[in-house]
């Protein structure tokens, strides 16, 4: 499987790696990559959550038992990330959440989709789509209610309530996603002219976050409480995969949704990761290293996790 490293991995990594050289090399300077980031993020993915979800078969894809089995091992390496923060380490409860956070926030979109692509092919994704439709719904969900309820314990759950829905609702991708559910279920058809310029625009989407991606992590630096990153890298890389692995066999999930749920539980923290640590001002270096750290260590993950699924 040495050459599933060099195939499927490899020319995903080295996109982020051009995006890295170029950038810490000045050629790039963050104002290009920022804006470049708010493109692929706010647009142009969109844009490809939209029309993938669009244009799903609802019935085939939304397997319960994909979902169950994703979503399952998250939520408890979301425990495990918290709960190794607060007793292992001795941070405070609002640190903990960030760090809980950081474990269950897989990259499926912008290392996910291209690596199952490249190994299993466009059209092996469905499963991919599926976990991504409920990802930032799931994830932002889990995250901000648990922060809100520590936050604003013992003062109603009015102020959680709205702070919720706020920051759901103000996520682009959250968005897009819910517009492609609305176009699937009532049936829409796009101008062929709008489709063509959709997937324009669409083509761009990966490969500029991706370039994106390496600009970004230039800013960051591994230092300072390694052993808490190292233990983020560790339940990221290997634990969530592995509990998807045993809750996929035992439930006997179909061959290809199995490969897109353990495949996308094995990407290191997405960047998303590093915006909510700073959407509330907590553990920001823990998340910004673990993102840097687990990107670079995934390289031999995945190819890890290619070989066992094979």
């Amino acid at each position: 499987m040495f050459q599933s490293l060099i195939d499927v991995i490899l020319p995903v990594f080295l996109v982020i790696g051009a995006g890295y050289t170029v950038t810490r090399a000045g050629f790039f300077n963050q104002s290009h990559i920022d804006g470049l980031m708010r493109f692929t993020q706010s647009f142009a993915i969109p844009c490809l959550l939209f029309r993938a979800i669009a244009s799903l078969d609802l019935q085939a894809s939304f397997d319960p038992r994909l979902l169950a089995s994703f979503y399952t091992g998250a939520a408890l390496c979301f425990i495990a990330g918290m709960a190794g923060a607060r007793l292992i380490f001795k941070r405070d409860w609002e640190d903990a959440v960030v760090i809980g956070f950081c474990c269950l926030f897989s990259n499926s979109v912008l290392l996910g989709l291209p690596i199952t692509e490249r190994a299993y092919g466009s059209d092996n994704l469905t499963g991919n789509y599926a976990i991504i439709a409920f990802h930032s719904p799931f994830c932002y969900g889990v995250g901000i209610t648990v922060m809100e309820v520590i936050r604003n314990r013992g003062n109603g759950g009015t102020k959680m309530v709205g702070s919720v829905l706020s920051a759901m609702f103000k996520n682009v991708l959250i968005l897009g996603i819910a517009l492609g559910f609305i176009a699937n279920l009532t049936g829409l058809v796009m101008p062929q002219v709008v489709d063509d310029a959709l997937d324009l625009v669409i083509r761009a989407a990966l490969p500029g976050a991706l370039f994106a991606l390496g600009g970004v992590l230039v800013q960051y630096r591994p230092e300072g409480d390694m052993r808490t990153i190292l233990f983020v890298c560790c339940i990221s890389l290997m634990v969530h995969p592995t509990l998807v692995w045993l809750f996929g066999k035992t439930l006997a999930l179909p061959q290809d949704l199995f490969r897109s749920a353990v495949l996308n539980a094995s990407m290191a923290p997405g960047f998303n990761a590093y915006i909510f640590a700073n959407m509330y001002g907590r553990a920001k270096r823990v998340a910004a290293s673990s993102v840097l750290m687990a990107t670079g260590a995934s390289i031999l993950s995945v190819w890890l996790w290619l070989t066992v699924l094979g």
